[in-house]
């Protein structure tokens, strides 16, 4: 969660689940009070602040008129001008002791309705967080007047139609949760230009192409699962050093090789490609992803050996290369099964081992006819020049670009 403005002061109560003070990801403090508790017990305010909450009576009284159902009652508090007492409403107190909504949090409330373009007039709203009800349509465009806006969740709802685009032009946002909805067609190459710290995409009906800046974002985690993109994973995947540090692609229609540039992650801690159409082998590369805890590759198509310097990596915890047409492993990976590492190679090629594919299936590798890139490097790999021996265009004196 993010705090609140800074001009904020001292905690006056509680609410339902909105983490408040120095918990959060920023470093502002925080007056949160609301949520359906009324302690507003200073005098009726005037100008500025009252003109606000007027505001604030407006987009809320006409969000719940597009409110259909309400089996909790959670709405049930939403009647009067002291929008503060409002369940699942917070406010915060600006320098001169006035308040003002500062966040929404409904989570898990099964309300059923529609977003409403007078939610727009909650302009010092940080926080508006929908998980688990059943809120359909699509994201007013109003909402880029929102600009203080730093987390939106709209997941685990019903809501449509092509990506949000005015996600996009929200100047503060920071966490975008879209996952577990309908949104259907391409997502935008702006997506990954934004600075965005958690971009959550799974279990919608997007497909197409990857953009190919992906790699680009400074995300630390994007979760694309579950949903149907095709095509390849883009070959400049990874160039600006990114930070991420956990990517889910698992659960789509990709095709091609895993590219070289995936090695560049040096921090990333969770890889999951599972369930695509991967052909070719794995670039050495993938030795250089020091941090890497979870690396799953099952149900592709991938073959030829598993490199030793796979499953070597010093942070592994779990890999998972079952059915695929793996032909063998080396040393390292046998000393898997003594150090920890959840290892399941089940229903590939691997000669004299048990639970593999019938050999009829062997025969016949997929993608055998496949080139993947593959650009050499010094034997033994070095990983601190890796960047510079994949990139011509960079020298090593040279840094990329933030």
């Amino acid at each position: 969660m993010m705090n609140v403005p800074t001009q904020a002061a001292i905690t006056v109560g509680g609410g339902v689940g909105i983490n408040i003070g120095n918990g959060g990801r920023g470093d502002g403090g925080g007056v949160w009070f609301g949520g359906g508790i009324n302690i507003n017990n200073n005098p009726t305010p005037s100008g500025p602040s009252m003109s606000k909450l007027n505001n604030a009576y407006t987009a809320l009284q006409a969000w719940k008129s597009a409110i259909t159902d309400d089996p909790l009652g959670v709405l049930k508090t939403w009647n009067g001008s002291d929008v503060c007492s409002y369940k699942g409403v917070f406010c915060s107190v600006d320098s001169s002791n006035e308040p003002f909504v500062v966040a929404i949090d409904l989570n898990h409330g099964n309300l059923q309705g529609t977003l409403v373009k007078e939610l727009s007039f909650l302009t010092d709203i940080t926080i508006f967080h929908l998980n688990s009800n059943r809120f359909s349509g699509t994201v007013p465009d109003t909402f880029n007047d929102l600009t203080l806006l730093q987390e939106l969740d709209l997941s685990g709802n019903y809501f449509s139609g092509s990506f949000p685009m005015v996600t996009l032009y929200i100047p503060n946002l920071v966490y975008l949760d879209l996952r577990f909805n309908n949104f259907s067609g391409t997502i935008p190459e702006d997506l990954f230009y934004k600075r965005l710290d958690a971009i959550f995409l799974n279990n919608n009906q997007f497909e197409g192409e990857l953009p190919s800046n992906i790699g680009n974002s400074p995300a630390s985690v994007i979760n694309l699962a579950n949903n149907k993109f095709n095509g390849n994973i883009p070959a400049s995947f990874g160039f600006m050093r990114s930070k991420l540090k956990e990517i889910l692609f698992l659960n789509n229609q990709l095709t091609g090789c895993i590219p070289q540039s995936v090695g560049l992650f040096s921090e990333m801690q969770v890889f999951d490609v599972s369930h695509n159409s991967l052909m070719g082998h794995l670039p050495d590369t993938m030795s250089c992803m020091s941090d890497i805890e979870v690396l799953n590759l099952a149900h592709n198509e991938l073959s030829g050996v598993l490199p030793d310097i796979v499953c070597s990596l010093r942070s592994l915890m779990n890999l998972t290369v079952a059915y695929n047409f793996f032909s063998g492993f080396g040393q390292e990976c046998s000393k898997s099964f003594y150090r920890d590492v959840g290892f399941d190679f089940s229903l590939n090629c691997l000669p004299g081992r048990d639970m593999q594919r019938p050999q009829p299936q062997c025969n016949v590798i997929p993608g055998s006819g496949l080139s993947c890139l593959r650009i050499p490097s010094p034997q033994p790999l070095v990983c601190g020049a890796l960047f510079e021996n994949l990139n011509p265009n960079v020298t090593p004196s040279s840094s990329p670009s933030p």
